[in-house]
């Protein structure tokens, strides 16, 4: 069942320093790692916004709103920056898209407990803690999130830690105890940066 008054983010930058290569072309199992981090979003999320640096042949033809970034250069804050901006609903879902074992159950777990927390009180932005630290790309963000976000990039502050720290935004975290029972490793939150992390994704998938 599709998650209503959220839309999905996903971050597909193309950098890719690290990796050598576009990493959003890259296999995983049977699928790009692109393609595979956008069929979770399809299951979960009516309107899909693409956020991309760098054009690619990976996201041509796709029935999604594809964007670049407003103000570019400003890693995921930038993203997260255009995505909300461009968002038709008043909050976003956001991850990236080289994390392969994105996992629906999770994605729908954080979603409703924003939606019970909002019942009392509303959360501008909301995102698992677990004992390895915060996770703030798999979160929600709301639209009040804008002002905060700018005056971040405009003082070159862009590290995702730091937004739950801006005293203007109200943050709920979702300690990893409500999420361990779907994903006891906690792999859904992995990155695929490094050849060595593409080598380790694809030990995972043939295991499962």
């Amino acid at each position: 069942m599709k998650i209503h008054g959220i839309s999905g983010v996903l971050l597909a930058g193309g950098k890719s320093r690290r990796m050598g290569q576009d990493k959003r072309s890259v296999t995983v199992g049977e699928s790009t790692l692109f393609h595979r981090v956008l069929s979770i979003f399809e299951k979960v999320f009516d309107e899909i916004i693409i956020v991309i640096a760098e054009e690619s042949s990976v996201t041509e033809s796709l029935s999604h709103k594809v964007i670049t970034d407003i103000i570019s250069g400003k890693g995921p804050i930038g993203g997260l920056h255009a995505g909300l901006l461009h968002s038709m609903q008043p909050s976003v879902f956001l991850a990236a898209c080289d994390m392969p074992f994105l996992h629906v159950p999770i994605i729908e777990r954080i979603c409703q407990a924003v939606s019970d927390i909002n019942t009392v009180n509303q959360v501008d932005v909301a995102m698992v803690r677990l004992l390895t630290g915060i996770q703030p790309m798999q979160g929600i963000y709301s639209k009040n999130c804008i002002p905060a976000l700018e005056n971040m990039i405009r003082n070159n502050e862009l590290s995702m830690q730091k937004i739950p720290l801006q005293s203007d935004l109200h943050c709920q975290f979702i300690d990893q105890k409500h999420i361990e029972d779907l994903d006891k490793n906690f792999v859904s939150f992995m990155n695929v940066n490094t050849p060595s992390d593409l080598e380790m994704a694809n030990k995972f998938v043939s295991i499962d």
